[in-house]
């Protein structure tokens, strides 16, 4: 989902993902209409499309308070590192701010961290784009399709990346469309007093917003499942980040930061709210099966035959997106992390192709996405479970450990000397900053109650706990060389 990098693959001086490699100025090429509708569609995510069902089923209307809960937070979140960005520009990213308030040793664990979640999204984009054509080609094996989708898009990212930026503003539109015509159909059915035989319970329905508020309750299917819902509404709102950085890529970020950044809550409110209010006016929440898209209800509900291929478009095209964009900034990140930490291991990574492109770097992240066929082949095992799962499972931990990394790094922040009292400074934040790591904290520790989510979460673990003692390792050697 690192749409914001899609212009700076020219110059290998870039700044990729917050690492700026040798020079302290990035180019910031994008076109205000690219972050514009980049920004828009970055905080949609596919999980919405798809996973909207399931969270419903889950705990019912309350599920609103779900993404309302996560929305609150994230925007603090984004508050927070636009806070940072908005007084120092130039580190384009929050990555950098980790290593300049914690150490140089928290900044290197989150930057290989970030990658490594990087690595996930790609592993987690190709298994879905492997599902989503399997649609249309149920009798060809998904490990398959996945690797001819990974050497296609691999070989798209062999060439100058310069058309991302145009790229992806096409494909945010498809995703804006698609959600601005669910609500749109809502709000003329609801007009219109429409009404339906319910195709699962074959009795008379009626669009209402009463289907809302009908019977409502706060945990119909208990606590524990609200609870279990805000992992699956976490992984929606993961990669919002990129909206920060973005805006920190144009030709004037203090002015562009604050407006994108601020702008967040709106666009949580029309195109996830929107669109769930929207599905729970025109279905009973009862009537919502947890493996279906609502979307695809919807659609075909209004006489259109061909909406299950028209959403599998819409969120083939969206994951297509994000695996293309994921495997270019996954591969800048590898070369940046390169050319800023080089050994024996990692020097290799700096080699650049006549194309600018860190080929090297390309080939080790193609191989690592290769990952992604074979969880397909074990899908089914009760340790791995469903491979998109696994995959997004461990995304989603990731992402948590960076981010609270982050908001301790902000709390540092504020206490230093480079705090602006003129800045971009983030409301209430000695009460909102606490209760957004109590937030995330919540969501890592009940990753270990699901069985789906338990074993990644347990590698998460293993893996800062195996980071940090390499790194402790590292002082006490640095520190008796100096006493010597």
């Amino acid at each position: 989902m690192a749409k914001q990098q899609a212009n700076e693959g020219a110059n290998e001086h870039t700044s990729i993902a917050g690492l700026t490699t040798e020079s302290p100025q990035a180019s910031r090429g994008l076109k205000n209409r690219h972050i514009q509708l980049i920004a828009i569609a970055g905080t949609i995510g596919t999980g919405l499309f798809l996973g909207a069902g399931k969270t419903i089923s889950m705990t019912g209307p309350s599920i609103i308070f779900a993404y309302l809960i996560i929305g609150i937070v994230m925007f603090i979140f984004l508050r927070t590192i636009g806070e940072m960005l908005y007084v120092d520009p130039s580190q384009h990213s929050f990555l950098n701010f980790i290593t300049k308030y914690l150490g140089k040793r928290a900044g290197y664990f989150s930057q290989w961290s970030y990658w490594l979640v990087l690595v996930f999204v790609c592993i987690a984009e190709l298994t879905a784009m492997g599902t989503y054509i399997q649609f249309w080609l149920p009798k060809v094996p998904l490990w398959l399709i996945e690797i001819v989708m990974l050497v296609l898009l691999f070989s798209l990212n062999t060439l100058n990346a310069k058309f991302f930026g145009e790229t992806e503003f096409w494909f945010a539109i498809i995703k804006v469309v698609a959600i601005i015509a669910l609500i749109f159909t809502a709000v003329i059915l609801l007009f219109g007093n429409y009404s339906y035989i319910n195709e699962v319970t074959h009795s008379h329905a009626h669009v209402s917003l009463t289907n809302i508020t009908r019977g409502f309750q706060l945990f119909p299917n208990g606590p524990w499942h609200f609870i279990g819902s805000l992992q699956m509404v976490m992984f929606a709102f993961t990669s919002m980040e990129f909206i920060g950085m973005t805006a920190a890529e144009t030709a004037n970020p203090r002015k562009t930061l604050p407006r994108a950044i601020n702008q967040i809550p709106v666009r949580i409110l029309i195109f996830y709210i929107g669109a769930l209010l929207a599905i729970m006016s025109i279905f009973n929440w009862h009537d919502i099966p947890a493996d279906k898209s609502p979307f695809v209800m919807v659609f075909s509900l209004i006489g259109i035959k061909w909406a299950a291929a028209l959403i599998n478009f819409v969120v083939l095209t969206s994951a297509g997106s994000a695996l293309n964009s994921t495997l270019f900034s996954a591969t800048r990140n590898m070369y940046s992390l390169a050319a800023l930490h080089p050994s024996k291991f990692t020097s290799r990574f700096t080699k650049v192709s006549k194309n600018n492109v860190p080929i090297n770097a390309l080939w080790f992240v193609g191989i690592l996405t290769l990952f992604a066929p074979v969880l397909s082949l074990l899908s089914g095992i009760s340790w791995i479970g469903n491979a998109f799962d696994f995959a997004s499972s461990c995304t989603t931990n990731l992402y948590l450990i960076v981010y609270l990394l982050t908001l301790f790094t902000y709390l540092k922040f504020r206490k230093s000397s480079d705090f602006r009292e003129d800045g971009f400074k983030t409301p209430l934040y000695k009460v909102l900053v606490p209760f957004t790591i109590l937030i995330f904290v919540l969501i890592f520790l009940s990753l270990f109650t699901n069985s789906s989510t338990q074993l990644p979460a347990i590698g998460a673990v293993i893996w800062t706990i195996i980071f940090s003692a390499f790194l402790i390792y590292g002082w006490l050697r640095e520190k008796q060389n100096n006493r010597a």
